[in-house]
């Protein structure tokens, strides 16, 4: 079937092309084709469960994007028409396939890369039977490197998702919902409701809720273990606002701190505080681990801060750049990433306190604006 053509209305999404075209002509291809629904979604606007993209390195959105082509099953048409008014659809249930076949005849000798992290290997043979003229060329990460760099916009959107956590949290500590006897189920149960009542379409993630020795467990799953005096009570969580995901964790105290409990969170919060000094356009992401890291190893508990120190986030939850000791990225203004020291003492508890910031022009600025103490008020 041949694409449907509508009148063309460049916006945000045709800019999003625009920079991905250069891109493609850095790397000597001729086209992109584009399987992941996120990166789909991204670069279109469209947000249904088949789909695929077809985006041509000389074509130009204030040119008309001739050959650049949405494809997408027949239960969408409405869909596809409505969130991308200024694309080209092709109708077809095999859409990747569908779209390199319906280039013969215009560009036999092109290179089309292909996002290589995202296609199994009996899709693969799909495309080569598909594209029985040009070059298929492997080529990763393109989009994602465009999406690490956020617009006003996304900002925005992620913005009133971390919001959304926090009302939550404000919420439930006001409704007196910590307390002995509560089950760790209640509580994340809770939580996810709440962020609901403040307009999200959802969690962002399965809620983590760790109580006691159960804290000591990064991604613990929530269990109808209770609530009891003297635990430390890890809730790792966030919100869905527009596809865009918050990111958050607070450690609390039920009842009366212990002495190492007290000095476990201030630790945590010390090196928390030292990863986002370190953010600023041009630092390493693997100095800001550093950073955090540095406080940590210095207090003799390096071996039990088990994981890197954050990650980026938006569209998905754990997305570029990574922030860790190994981590290659730098960052830029813009970039959305998360700080999220933690130390977990098996068998006792553990603290982590995340934030999900902003890089800005001289710094970085939180999007998550819970207070971070080990103790709260329990009464409204």
């Amino acid at each position: 079937m041949e694409p449907t053509r509508p009148e063309r209305a460049p916006g945000g999404h045709a800019r999003r092309r625009d920079a991905l075209r250069r891109l493609l002509r850095e790397g000597g291809l001729d086209a992109l084709l584009v399987t992941d629904l996120v990166n789909v979604r991204y670069l279109t606007g469209f947000t249904g469960s088949n789909a695929a993209l077809l985006v041509h390195a000389d074509d130009e959105a204030d040119r008309g994007e001739d050959r650049t082509v949405l494809a997408t099953d027949g239960r969408y048409t409405t869909q596809a028409a409505a969130q991308t008014p200024d694309l080209a659809v092709l109708v077809e249930r095999a859409c990747a396939p569908a779209l390199l076949r319906d280039r013969e005849g215009r560009d036999h000798e092109g290179i089309v890369g292909f996002d290589s992290a995202h296609v199994t290997v009996d899709g693969h043979a799909d495309l080569l039977t598909a594209l029985e003229h040009g070059e298929l060329r492997r080529a990763p990460g393109l989009v994602e490197t465009l999406r690490a760099v956020k617009e006003a916009g996304e900002v925005d959107a992620l913005r009133q998702a971390c919001a959304a956590a926090d009302v939550a949290l404000a919420g439930m500590i006001a409704a007196g919902g910590l307390v002995p006897g509560r089950t760790e189920r209640e509580v994340a149960r809770d939580l996810e409701e709440r962020m609901r009542e403040a307009g999200a379409e959802g969690p962002s993630f399965d809620t983590i809720v760790a109580a006691g020795a159960h804290a000591a467990i990064p991604h613990h799953r929530p269990t109808d273990a209770p609530l009891a005096d003297g635990d430390l009570l890890t809730m790792d969580f966030g919100a869905l606002v527009d596809g865009y995901h918050s990111d958050m964790t607070r450690t609390v105290l039920i009842g009366t701190p212990a002495d190492w409990q007290r000095d476990l969170h201030d630790l945590v919060a010390e090196a928390a505080a030292a990863g986002r000094a370190a953010l600023a356009p041009g630092v390493a992401t693997r100095d800001v681990d550093a950073a955090a890291r540095d406080v940590i190893t210095a207090a003799g508990f390096g071996e039990q801060f088990v994981h890197g120190l954050g990650h980026g986030v938006g569209l998905v939850i754990h997305e570029a750049p990574a922030v860790s000791a190994t981590a290659t990225a730098t960052l830029e203004a813009g970039m959305t990433v998360t700080v999220e020291p933690g130390v977990y003492l098996a068998g006792r508890g553990g603290v982590r306190i995340e934030d999900t910031l902003v890089v800005t022009d001289d710094g970085a600025a939180p999007l998550t604006q819970s207070p971070r103490d080990l103790e709260f008020r329990d009464d409204p």
